[in-house]
This record gives structure tokens, sequence and C-alpha cells, in this order.
């Protein structure tokens, strides 16, 4: 059995508790954590647009990509120090809500943690790349909150039914 947690700063901890809770001992869990193209993009751009006059060494978005990469190594340790059982650590680099989807494929779970507004039960509590990962994995997902989900009385009112005349 494999299941996969994907790591993301501010909801790691609770993905790495959920795999602690929800996968057998035995089970060969990955961590998994996506640096996304977008900042270092946008350095790499932003430093080429200085029309023509940008020296390569001096590329800013070249330090950003080396940051990154740190940081989605130290989050990585500290989610297999947290979860304290063998575990594979893998870092993608792309789209983050394609690569979550491929590194899944071939998992029997995938644990992923609520990352929208989470102050109301409904769809919005979902960001656009964890609602991309649930709509496409293609394994069964477990969606956690990473605090106290909220209350019932959260749900929004049932629509009006229309008016026959």
């Amino acid at each position: 059995m494999t299941v996969i947690a994907w790591i993301v700063e501010g909801t790691w901890a609770a993905c790495v508790d959920a795999a602690r809770t929800h996968a057998p001992e035995g089970t060969d869990i990955v961590l998994l954590h996506v640096a996304g193209p977008d900042v270092p993009g946008a350095a790499h751009g932003a430093y080429a647009g200085l029309l023509g006059r940008a020296r390569p060494d001096r590329d800013p978005g070249t330090v950003v990509e080396r940051l990154a990469a740190a940081a989605g190594e130290h989050l990585l340790d500290a989610a297999a120090e947290r979860l304290g059982r063998p575990c594979t650590r893998v870092e993608r680099h792309g789209r983050i809500e394609r690569e979550v989807v491929a590194a899944a494929e071939g998992a029997d779970l995938l644990i992923l943690a609520r990352d929208g507004d989470r102050s109301h039960l409904g769809p919005r509590s979902l960001g656009p790349a964890s609602r991309f990962i649930v709509d496409h994995a293609p394994c069964p997902v477990l969606l956690i909150w990473p605090e106290t989900a909220p209350g019932t009385h959260t749900i929004p009112p049932p629509p009006h039914p229309p008016h026959h005349r």
C-alpha cells in the first residue's frame, strides 16, 4: 500500500498526522512537496525585462529557485521527523496541481488538506490547486481540515424554490 501526503506550508502537519493515523504499519508513505514555477519565473522575467542590460550572473530568479528548494527540503525534513516512521521524500517541480496528480498515479491514497476559506463548510474551503487535485486524482483522496472543522451552521441556506404562477 502506498499513501502520499501532499506537504504544503501551513497545512503539512495535519497531513502528516492524518498519514500517521490512517496508514497502517508497513505502508509506504510518500511525503510529496511541489515547488511551483510562479515566483522564480516572475523574478527571472522581471530581471530579463531590464531592456537587455541584465547580467545572467545576477539573475534573482536563480537565487529564488535555490531558496525555494531549500525551503522544500526543510519542510520535508520537518514532516519526516513529525511522521516518525520510515518514509520517502519526494520534491517535484512544475505546475503544482498537475505534479500532485501525476505523483498520485498508482497510489492507494492521497492525503491533502483544505487550503481555501476554512471558516465555512463548502467548496470555497478548497483553493484552485486543491480543487483540481480532488477532481482529477487517480486514486482515493482523504481530504482533511488542518484544524477543527467549522460547524454545520456555516453551510449556506438552500436556494429558494422558483415561484410558480
